[in-house]
């Protein structure tokens, strides 16, 4: 078997009505995608997407089009797309970087491995390892009657496990956290997220004002660029420290591991590349005593199903104590895929079929096609 073609399709989702995500990195609307077909000379074609959001790696859906045309199709076709850990040697030969457009075409090619073998692709990656994912749901840094009637809707809904964005303002912050804690109440699992929002003199005062709220976690606190900051953290509160935009690469997870930095690690697909990346940097954290966890960029239907595949499959991503943010088809009017995810409200579960066990939905790709 061998690869024809690597394709690329830009896409344009936008978030429902109600269901947008404010972060200290902006707000969150639409959703400039890019669906990834490879195309086998067999006529097995495998799936990908590329979440793409410049604000977390500098990548574009223009720019990884035009990688996907110009580098890495020219630089697989040929190419056994069974032989996904070659394929990948040969796409980081052909392009630095852009750790979301590769994670688009590698997630492709394990669809096709998977497809061929007649297995869903966690059993490619060693088999299950639970049966379901438990999962989280986002309230954004809205103001807090608006973050309030978001968190009530998704406990309505039967969602027991939360995470709040921070990071703007912390007196603002500080009301909407607690907003949230009261209207749950002390059964829900709420954790929160600053996306670099906070200095280390707010962070450290944020933290200690919130243990009284039975906080689960506090994501990436401070900014990147000094790992020593999440240590100094680590050590001044009693919320566990979790690393997101300071881990993409191995190389930042041995960082941080070696530095006692972090109590979690916040990893998956897009974000560092790939699957394999991915599991390389859960093996890392693993061996060190640090658990990992699903962290998402509002994916669609295709990139969640292969998060869904490594967190069924990967004992490192503790989704049992830091349940995973399998979320991001719940926030778009379209998913492209032909049926939906099993997702929430408590639970997800990944899908059966071979490869990435879904199907991509053309009347929904030709009604959102860029």
């Amino acid at each position: 078997m061998k690869i024809s073609q690597v394709e690329a399709v830009p896409i344009l989702v936008p978030l429902k009505a109600g269901l947008t995500t404010k972060t200290a990195h902006g707000e969150h609307i639409d959703s400039p995608y890019v669906i990834v077909r490879v195309h086998t000379d067999e006529g097995l074609i495998g799936l990908g997407e590329a979440t793409l959001a410049p604000r977390w790696s500098g990548e574009t859906s223009p720019s990884c089009v035009a990688a996907i045309r110009d580098l890495l199709d020219p630089a697989l076709r040929g190419a056994d797309p069974r032989n996904v850990r070659s394929c990948l040697m040969q796409i980081n030969r052909a392009l630095k970087l852009n750790p979301f457009t590769k994670a688009a075409v590698e997630m492709a090619l394990w669809d096709v491995a998977g497809k061929a073998a007649g297995q869903p692709l966690y059993r490619l990656l060693g088999g299950k390892v639970r049966e379901t994912l438990p999962m989280k749901m986002v309230v954004g840094a809205f103001e807090v009657p608006k973050a309030v009637a978001l968190a009530e809707q998704f406990l309505d809904w039967g969602v027991r496990h939360l995470k709040v964005k921070v990071g703007l303002d912390p007196e603002q912050d500080r009301e909407r956290v607690q907003a949230v804690r009261n209207l749950a109440g002390p059964e829900v699992t709420i954790g929160i997220d600053a996306n670099c929002g906070w200095n280390i003199t707010t962070a450290r005062r944020m933290l200690r004002e919130m243990e009284a709220l039975n906080i689960a976690f506090a994501e990436q606190p401070v900014g990147v660029g000094d790992p020593s900051a999440l240590g100094q953290l680590r050590s001044a509160s009693t919320i566990p420290i979790m690393a997101d935009e300071s881990v993409f690469t191995l190389a930042d997870a041995w960082d941080l591991v070696c530095r006692d930095a972090v109590d979690i690690l916040s990893i998956y697909p897009g974000k560092t590349g790939g699957i394999l990346p991915a599991m390389a940097i859960a093996s890392v954290a693993e061996a060190a005593g640090v658990v990992c966890s699903m962290g998402s960029n509002l994916e669609l239907g295709i990139a969640t199903a292969a998060m869904l595949h490594l967190g069924a499959a990967s004992p490192a991503i503790d989704s049992e104590t830091y349940p995973g943010d399998f979320l991001g088809p719940l926030y778009h009017e379209a998913d492209l895929i032909t049926e939906p995810l099993s997702l929430g409200p408590i639970h997800a579960t990944v899908p059966e079929g071979p490869g990435l066990g879904v199907a991509l939905d053309e009347n929904q790709l030709e009604q959102w096609r860029a």
